[in-house]
């Protein structure tokens, strides 16, 4: 019996149903496939520049809609906040600064290393974010991690130093929080 229908049976009659152990070999092959198809939906804001600017393989972060290396020689540094120096809260505050264009958002930071995500397939970008050895989460955990101000800032990124808008993910933030916990409660699953 699915999670789902669990709990709506045990609203329903009122009578809870034990689920001991809960797994994904609990799903339906169905279910499997329904839930790896709304990561394939999240993943399109995943893949999207506001997202793998921050979540490079390099030590460096990138910047602009064709991902190119951040100016100034901007490198990651020991904690990921930029290197001695130079570290990202010198030109990047907690609010995006319309005369020089710099982007900003509270802790501006590159993601950690192993938390890189360029060249990932699909399902590789999904089985990093619960793998440990990744920097990864449990899901609800990155629930919790898309309602930081730091993440939210990718759908308000303002505009750049000529005054051009910054791309946004294609799919509105509240859809993108909704879609995410819908793949949560179906099971985290990932595509192939």
């Amino acid at each position: 019996m699915s999670l789902v229908r669990c709990l709506i049976m045990t609203i329903a009659t009122g009578t809870a149903v034990a689920m001991v152990g809960y797994a994904a070999s609990a799903l339906t092959e169905d279910e499997n496939a329904e839930s790896a198809k709304l990561f394939m939906q999240m993943a399109s804001v995943l893949q999207s520049p506001r997202c793998l600017n921050c979540h490079t393989n390099g030590e460096y972060p990138r910047q602009g809609d064709d991902r190119h290396r951040h100016t100034m020689n901007v490198v990651r540094g020991p904690r990921d906040h930029g290197a001695a120096g130079l570290q990202c809260n010198v030109c990047h505050q907690s609010t995006n600064q319309e005369a020089s264009g710099v982007p900003g958002a509270p802790d501006w930071h590159i993601a950690p290393i192993e938390m890189g995500w360029e060249g990932l397939s699909v399902g590789q970008l999904c089985r990093s974010l619960s793998d440990p050895a990744r920097g990864g989460m449990e899901p609800a955990q990155l629930v919790e991690h898309f309602h930081t101000q730091f993440v939210r800032w990718a759908w308000a990124p303002g505009a750049d130093a000529h005054g051009r808008p910054r791309s946004r993910p294609s799919i509105p933030y509240d859809d993108f929080i909704a879609l995410t916990e819908q793949w949560v409660a179906s099971g985290a699953r990932c595509p192939g």
